[in-house]
């Protein structure tokens, strides 16, 4: 059963509720549950809290039993995103209509494996463009870490600033500017929307379980897979780490090697400029099927933008080549647009 306990608002910015005597930071999807005042009478899910998750920090509003049973609903959507769970909604989708179009015609994919990969990616392609005309980047959020696709703050700074220019949620996430029902269609349908490449990965909150395959990086081998069946150019952003205290996500992430063991087809990996140390352990991996793209960074550069420094509770100063790959996969994401 969920672990649902009944609270009273207490503050809303930030959002805390009092649970029991308790004060606790929440969370409400405004969107699904709606706003949010002092003295609300909520239902709260407290599992991940309970559990003391890293990522679940907080309770989720679940219903506000004050005012949130007014809610209209639309009146001519038909599909769902969340079906069959309480929280089901209709959304109107951006998959391209039967004969509209054929494979081959995609725009270039950069498929990343963890959401704070976003943001240095996107501030370097637009970098990389050196002062040309600005890209039409789309983030495609896909399952893999959080589903509401309100709750980045990367998200919104990234559309505030112009680094990203759409948001799409796809598959179960939901909640973007933009609605899809899969990652495939997604990816279709960004040419026909006027966007020139797309970056596609988890929201904040990778899911992972100290396995091979049970992680929510691998959101970045269905990227990859749905760009290259609909004949686009991709990329694959490699997680690195220079100071993780994981040993299996220092150096080369088993995240990203998984995900390269398990490609059907040829992608290109981008690693920094410098490291022949990477581009060997990229080789090795798949026979050395996949492209190694060394390209420049700009670790100072990225630092003075004013974007998120900081990873898991790790500075860029502490871990500057976790910045470093998705810095390198943000240029490569721009060539692969250029040709």
């Amino acid at each position: 059963m969920l672990k649902l306990r009944q609270a009273t608002v207490v503050s809303i910015d930030p959002l805390t509720v009092d649970l029991a005597g308790e004060q606790r930071p929440a969370w409400a999807d405004t969107g699904l549950v709606g706003a949010c005042e002092v003295g609300d009478l909520v239902v709260v899910n407290t599992e991940a809290r309970d559990l003391g998750l890293g990522s679940g920090g907080f309770d989720i509003v679940h219903v506000n039993l004050t005012r949130g049973l007014d809610g209209e609903g639309a009146e001519s959507e038909h599909v769902m995103k969340l079906n069959y769970s309480s929280l089901q909604h209709p959304v109107a989708t951006i998959e391209r209509p039967v004969g509209d179009r054929g494979p081959g015609s995609a725009v270039p994919v950069l498929a990343i494996g963890l959401h704070g990969h976003l943001a240095p990616a996107a501030w370097a392609a637009r970098a990389a463009s050196d002062g040309g005309q600005a890209l039409r980047i789309a983030y495609v959020q896909t399952g893999g870490g959080a589903l509401p696709g309100s709750m980045s703050d990367d998200v919104k700074c990234l559309l505030d600033s112009g680094l990203i220019a759409g948001h799409i949620t796809a598959g179960p996430a939901y909640g973007g500017q933009s609605e899809a029902i899969s990652l495939v269609g997604a990816l279709d349908a960004a040419g026909s929307l006027g966007f020139d490449g797309v970056m596609a990965g988890p929201g904040p909150g990778i899911l992972g379980s100290a396995t091979t395959y049970g992680h929510g990086g691998m959101a970045a081998l269905d990227a990859a897979h749905a760009g290259l069946s609909l004949g686009a150019a991709v990329a694959v952003s490699a997680r690195l780490s220079s100071s993780d205290p994981r040993p299996r996500h220092r150096g080369l992430s088993h995240h990203t090697r998984t995900v390269l063991e398990l490609l059907l087809e040829a992608v290109v990996v981008p690693v920094p400029e410098g490291r022949d140390d990477l581009a060997e352990a990229l080789m090795q991996i798949s026979g050395g099927m996949h492209r190694v793209r060394f390209e420049p960074v700009d670790l100072d550069g990225y630092c003075r933008s004013g974007l998120p420094r900081n990873t898991m509770g790790r500075d860029i100063d502490d871990d500057p080549d976790f910045f470093s790959g998705s810095l390198a996969a943000g240029a490569a994401l721009f060539n692969l647009i250029g040709n």
